[in-house]
């Protein structure tokens, strides 16, 4: 199959020049995803949670655009701008990906783009 790229419509466009994701056999590299609204491309403000929620559900757009659903992301990394809200993400991602949660790692970052404080990053796979 090789390699192609994805931009979803449903989303705000990309802040720089790469795609919302890159499908590769049955593989889907889904690129870091910060919380920005995805009609009007604004950042969402707020808590750790309501930006963690923001981040999940276009993860599950640009998924779903796909054919796929949280279930079939195999892989997550969680940027954060502070490790002391770990616990306050952790919480709403667990109402996300709830059974068999695919591996992660969770890092806290010097700074993320827009100054928000949550990006989420995954890769899926295609059921066979």
């Amino acid at each position: 199959m090789g390699r192609q790229a994805i931009d979803c419509s449903a989303l705000a466009p990309a802040i720089g020049p790469y795609s919302h994701a890159v499908r590769a056999g049955d593989t889907l590299y889904v690129s870091g995803t910060i919380p920005v609204e995805p009609v009007t491309g604004e950042v969402v403000g707020g808590s750790v949670a309501d930006q963690t929620e923001r981040v999940l559900e276009s993860l599950r757009i640009l998924l779903e655009s796909e054919g796929l659903s949280l279930g079939d992301v195999v892989k997550t990394t969680v940027f954060l701008s502070d490790m002391t809200c770990f616990t306050e993400m952790n919480e709403v991602y667990g109402r996300y990906f709830v059974q068999a949660p695919p591996a992660r790692s969770t890092v806290a970052v010097l700074g993320l783009p827009k100054g928000v404080d949550v990006e989420i990053d995954c890769i899926a796979v295609y059921p066979e």
